[in-house]
């Protein structure tokens, strides 16, 4: 029996595109460049599965086929937003994710993110790097304390649970949360998270806010102008979710002007672009989307991405089926 025609958009952990080659009649992007519309619905009719990340814009267009061969999306990340489920469910064609396997190394992140914002650490590292550091003094550099404050988690999710353990067992921070879906009481008793009725009510009330909610069309800007205006002019946003989440333009207005204190930033709207004004905000601190970037998670987020693959050539439903 001849092997499955597979397509990995991106290069993936070589452990694990060693294994696929091993089962599939595998393609891979040599280049390393994200693949275009025109090149994700070309697949779309030459394989028996495409295998997207999240740099891979599956939109209406890439997937307006008809009778495509490959009926399953099988993507490497665990969010989707840059697939259009419907269009995808209207062309035939499942979708699946790899969740569970980086909620921990992405809450790391978020926390990384939150210190580096709080103590300066990217303003500081880019002083020294300068040779313009001219030694210890009580007023240099002086950040914020985020031990024994209120860390405030949009999206009490996996993820958005790690983080709120790091901050809470780690640092001794109050966790508070909203979230749009019932969270099991015991999850949340377990860092004594307090629920708040209103996305407004955590940014009023928290010291630092992380973001955790899924991309998408409803969480759009989730981030604006105004909600900004209603965080204290001490706090710091973190964000680890997507980049279309927050306003890149508001928020480094909002930098400027003093509005909040700090943001440390993972993902962007339209990465690798990023909103030029951000590059200008020295109490922004901007890292090129790693919230997964280990080894271990790199790998374990693959194996995901094989187990649904297997399962659906198979003909059962894929374990990670989102669409």
């Amino acid at each position: 029996m001849s092997k499955k025609k597979v397509l990995v958009t991106r290069r993936w952990p070589t452990v694990v595109e060693e294994k696929l080659k091993a089962l599939y009649d595998v393609t891979l992007n040599e280049s390393d460049i994200p693949m275009t519309g025109a090149e994700i619905r070309e697949a779309l009719l030459a394989y028996d599965a495409v295998c997207p990340t999240v740099s891979d814009k599956v939109d209406a267009a890439a997937l307006d086929v008809t009778n495509p061969r490959a009926k399953m999306l099988a993507s490497y990340g665990v969010g989707y937003s840059h697939i259009d489920t419907e269009a995808a469910k209207k062309a035939g064609i499942q979708v699946s994710n790899t969740p569970e396997v980086l909620s921990e190394c992405t809450a790391d992140l978020a926390i990384t993110l939150m210190l580096m914002a709080a103590r300066r650490a990217g303003e500081g590292e880019r002083e020294v790097r300068a040779h313009k550091w001219t030694g210890w003094r009580p007023t240099h550099m002086i950040g914020t304390k985020v031990s024994g404050g209120v860390f405030g988690v949009l999206g009490f999710g996996r993820i958005g649970r790690e983080a709120a353990k790091r901050a809470h067992f780690g640092f001794g921070m109050k966790v508070i949360y909203f979230d749009p879906f019932p969270v099991k009481p015991e999850l949340a008793a377990e860092t004594g998270a307090e629920k708040r009725d209103t996305i407004e009510d955590v940014l009023r009330e928290a010291d630092v806010v992380s973001l955790h909610m899924p991309g998408g069309k409803e969480n759009y800007h989730l981030i604006s102008t105004d909600r900004l205006k209603l965080m204290k002019p001490t706090s710091i946003l973190v964000n680890t979710a997507r980049g279309e989440v927050v306003d890149g333009v508001a928020l480094a207005n909002a930098l400027k002007a003093g509005v909040i204190k700090g943001a440390g930033l993972d993902v962007f709207e339209g990465e690798p672009r990023i909103v030029t004004d951000l590059y200008e905000c020295e109490n922004a601190v901007l890292l090129p989307h790693l919230g997964s970037a280990t080894a271990s998670t790199r790998e374990a987020m693959g194996w995901r991405v094989l187990s649904n693959l297997e399962a659906f050539f198979d003909g059962r439903t894929p374990p990670d089926r989102v669409a």
